[in-house]
């Protein structure tokens, strides 16, 4: 019998009969029938003597082919795959059931390669980002969902996990103060494994806990496996009837432990116990103690934190009733999501306003700040784990309540090979995107890189300040807003600056924010201009900018935008203030998209609206106006316009101008104006900058 050998692998015989290895061989050469070659039309040639032969033309056998330029799978379905095709490990069909080409891996049809076999789910809020060299998809939680794995190859079935409790509620006991919140538990590892058997995980977000109450756990759980992180412990209250401590003084125990509250006792009263129950390595630390000196003074534990304990209060000694919060432990900052964010921060004890004392500062991570006075403890942040503020003593008020959890999920989906490096990089709609949200460098490494899309948005203007006795402040104008596409770049020289402008501080004149620009000074730039800043009443008019500041309520004129000029305009001019020479509402800053509004005899001006751009992957709008400030007393502010712009401050307390959001180039709300003390207006947000190109 001959044996023929053919491209990759496949072995064919020749049935009775011989043939030589050199020169041509056609069927003819066989004395029986030749399997897929017809009798007439093929030929083989030899790849060299004495060598395995190669076919010229091509081979057939049945739907499935050879040629030099392709090869032919044929079809079959999924019911004719599971009933008659072999399962030999390296079998290659292609299904036109799924419509895709499938390989037997030796333990299931898949269709991709065991180096390509990466899990495949769903979830949650995906985003696929770029870090080390790998391509990452994250899968954020931010209420309870489902995890569902439709694909997990057994030799990569494992995911990295950040599971944060919600943080507990400050405590309040009824004699009024308490202390800091614990953190949620905060868990992260990797080694986690999913399967496709039974490949539904329930995701639960924990609530963060209100006032005096723990925060609830949250988990990653099926029938096969879980991970569950602890709610934090609430802080312990301050109970003038007691004299010894007991549960409603000592912190509550949990994920982080709450802070201790206060009695009628000089002893501590300690703060609970973190890591409850107990994990390795731990989930969460103590919360630190408070303390009730009779007639002095009385000031509570700050919560613990993820990675710090939670603070004691804090006596300097003089004056003798002063006394503040203990501050709440830190938390843990993570890149799980493919941005850089502080988990599970304790919330700050309350404090001892009369004596000068004040609240403990609230953890990195989202904790919540202590009380200081009648404004009570301030909540924690959601989706951190935050502990709440505790409650401050003796002035009536309430304790913040804990920020909810969050649970991400992560793994690999690829080996990347960039084309250039700088910022955050993430993957959307074939294209391969950097944010930048701080000053830094674009380098381009892949030389088929040539050109990029762009966004470059400026720093926002600051919001003027209201006048004591006349108007209300212009809204600061938004910065800057240029996008396109088709900006040269190279490998060479490679290397391009990005710098991100800040938002404008009003300063008693004006407050610009700073521009954007990304390029190379002296060959190619594209800058953005600051938003201008508005203007108090002894100014000439609303700052001038990429977009211009309202004007201030005395009817003074606003800014003019797309200063410096470029096509297309890079922002529009802000609103003129309104009412007359003795007061009357500021005007809104000038947006992207359009021109803020007047202000009224009282009422501030609209902020105009920004421009909506969706080179990050989704639809995102910035550089909003500011809006303009209130005339005191019965006026409303402007509102902020969309895109990150700040209100107008209203015409009740507190009267101030709003910051507008980071990272928008939104402009800042104008202070109120009349109430009788300078209000200031808000600061401008920070601009960004985003690159994109084909992946």
């Amino acid at each position: 019998m001959a044996i023929l050998r053919v491209g990759v692998g496949l072995t064919f015989n020749g049935i009775n009969g011989d043939f030589t290895t050199s020169g041509i061989v056609t069927a003819a050469s066989f004395s029986g029938t030749v399997i897929g070659i017809a009798s007439t039309a093929r030929s083989l040639t030899s790849a060299a003597t004495g060598s395995d032969l190669t076919l010229t033309t091509g081979l057939t056998v049945g739907s499935a082919f050879i040629r030099p330029t392709s090869i032919g799978l044929g079809a079959t379905t999924t019911t004719g795959r599971n009933s008659g095709v072999g399962t030999a490990t390296g079998t290659l069909i292609y299904n036109s059931t799924t419509g895709n080409v499938e390989i037997y891996n030796g333990n299931a049809w898949t269709s991709k390669l065991a180096s390509d076999s990466f899990i495949q789910a769903t979830g949650g809020q995906i985003v696929d980002y770029y870090a080390s060299n790998v391509l990452w998809r994250s899968h954020t939680f931010s209420s309870s969902g489902t995890f569902n794995v439709s694909y997990a190859f057994p030799l990569n079935n494992t995911v990295e996990y950040l599971v944060v409790g919600g943080g507990a509620g400050g405590g309040n006991g009824p004699s009024i103060g308490g202390g800091g919140g614990g953190a949620g538990g905060l868990l992260t590892g990797i080694g986690f494994t999913v399967n496709t058997n039974p490949g539904s995980y329930t995701v639960t977000v924990g609530s963060g806990g209100g006032q005096s109450t723990n925060g609830n756990p949250s988990s990653i759980s099926n029938p096969v496996s879980s991970i569950t992180a602890a709610g934090g412990g609430t802080g312990g209250g301050f109970w003038s009837g007691l004299s010894a401590p007991n549960s409603l003084v000592i912190g509550s125990s949990g994920g982080s432990g709450g802070g201790g509250g206060g009695y009628v006792n000089t002893s501590p009263a300690p703060g609970g116990t973190g890591n409850t129950p107990p994990t390795s390595p731990p989930q969460g630390n103590n919360g630190g103690s408070g303390l009730h000196n009779p007639g002095a003074y009385a000031a509570f534990g700050g919560g613990g934190g993820a990675s710090g304990v939670g603070g004691n209060l804090i006596v300097p000694g003089s004056p003798a009733g002063n006394a503040s919060g203990g501050s709440g432990g830190a938390g843990i900052t993570l890149s799980i999501s493919g941005s850089s964010v502080a988990y599970a921060g304790g919330g700050g004890g309350g404090g001892h306003p009369p004596g000068g004392g004040s609240g403990g500062s609230g953890g990195s991570g989202g904790g919540g700040a202590g009380g200081s006075g009648a404004g009570g403890g301030t909540s924690g942040t959601a989706n951190t784990g935050g502990g709440g503020g505790g409650a401050s003593h003796p002035t009536p008020n309430t304790a913040g309540s804990g920020g909810s959890g969050v649970v991400i999920i992560r793994y690999q989906v690829g080996q990347q090979s960039v084309k250039a490096t700088g910022g955050t990089v993430s993957y959307a709609g074939g294209k391969t995107i950097h944010t930048f949200t701080s000053s830094t460098t674009f380098t381009v490494t892949d030389p088929s890189l040539t050109s990029v899309d762009y966004l470059v948005v400026a720093g926002g203007g600051g919001g003027s300040n209201g006048d004591n006795g006349q108007g209300g402040g212009g809204g600061g104008g938004a910065g800057g807003f240029r996008t396109g596409s088709g900006f040269p770049v190279s490998a060479s020289p490679g290397s391009y600056s990005v710098t991100i402008g800040a938002g404008g501080v009003y300063t008693g004149s004006n407050g610009p924010g700073t521009p954007s620009w990304f390029g190379i000074i002296g060959v190619s730039t594209i800058t953005s201009a600051g938003g201008g800043g508005g203007y108090n009443g002894v100014g000439p008019q609303g700052a001038s900018g990429g977009s211009g500041a309202g004007g201030f309520g005395r009817g003074l004129p606003a800014g003019t935008g797309n200063t410096p000029p470029v096509s297309p305009p890079q922002g529009n001019p802000g609103g003129n203030g309104g009412g007359s020479p003795s007061g009357g509402g500021g005007g809104g800053g000038g947006g992207a998209g359009v021109a803020g509004s007047a202000g009224g005899p009282v009422n501030g001006g609209a902020g105009g609206n920004g421009t909506a751009s969706s080179i990050s992957g989704a639809s995102v709008t910035y550089a909003g106006g500011g809006g303009g400030g209130a005339q005191v007393p019965g006026g409303s502010p402007g509102p902020g316009g969309s895109g990150g712009g700040g209100a107008g401050g209203p015409s009740s307390t507190p009267y101030l101008g709003a910051n507008a959001n980071a990272n928008t180039g939104g402009g800042a709300g104008g202070g109120a104006g009349g109430s009788g003390i300078p209000i200031p207006g808000g600061n401008g947000g920070s601009g960004i900058v985003i690159i994109a190109y084909p992946s």
